[in-house]
Formats: structure tokens, C-alpha cells, sequence
């Protein structure tokens, strides 16, 4: 196979799978468009293996996350972006093993922070 005829082919199955909405293996799911294995979702799109998750985008095996896009192994996320193994985040951005961060920006392996500062338990 030539370049020209590999990269002829390599856009083809690029098109082929922009336009398709296709879900696979998914149980449940409402509105959703090219999701894998995914249960009880709603309104998402290329979802993989993740389950009860609204209206995220290219999120992989989350769970309960909201409105959040790009997210690897996250529970519990709301209008969160490229976070991964991260649970009970809002509107936080590139965390990674992080828990109840609110508004944070790439923090890894935190705790109860808010706008990237850190409090106490109780205080948070």
C-alpha cells in the first residue's frame, strides 16, 4: 500500500465515523450518539464504558458525572474537563487522583480544595 493510498483510506474511515451516531453494547442509554458499553446514560456522546453519566463528552469508565468532558476513571464530576481517577469534583480542570475539589486547576492528589487552596475537612 502506497502513503497516498493509506492516507485515502485513514480518511474515509475518519468520515465514516463522524457520521456515525451509532451506539455499541450499551444498555439504557437515552440520546446518546458512539458510546461503548455504557449503561443508563443520557444525552452523551462517545462515552466509553462509562455509566449514569449526562450529557458528558469522551469520558472513559466515569460514573455519575455531569456535563464534564474528557474524563478517565471520575465519579461523581460536574462541568469538569480532562480529569482523571478523581471523584466529587466541580467545575475543575485537568486533576488527577483528586477529591472534592471545587473550581480547581491541575491539582494532583488533592483534597478539599477550593480554587486550588487547600482546607480542612469540616471547613470545606
Amino acid at each position: 500500500m502506497k502513503a497516498a493510498e493509506f492516507e485515502a483510506a485513514l480518511a474515509r474511515l475518519v468520515r465514516e465515523r463522524a457520521t456515525s451516531v451509532d451506539n455499541v453494547a450499551c444498555v439504557a442509554c437515552t440520546r446518546c450518539e458512539r458510546c461503548l458499553e455504557c449503561t443508563f446514560c443520557t444525552g452523551s456522546t462517545s462515552l466509553v464504558r462509562s455509566h449514569y453519566c449526562v450529557d458528558c463528552e469522551r469520558c472513559s469508565e466515569s460514573t455519575h458525572c455531569r456535563s464534564s468532558r474528557e474524563l478517565s476513571g471520575c465519579n461523581h464530576c460536574i462541568d469538569c474537563e480532562r480529569c482523571s481517577a478523581s471523584s466529587y469534583l466541580v467545575k475543575s480542570i485537568d486533576c488527577t487522583g483528586c477529591t472534592y475539589c471545587f473550581g480547581c486547576v491541575g491539582l494532583s492528589k488533592k483534597d478539599f480544595h477550593i480554587l486550588n487552596v487547600p482546607y480542612e475537612r469540616g471547613a470545606y
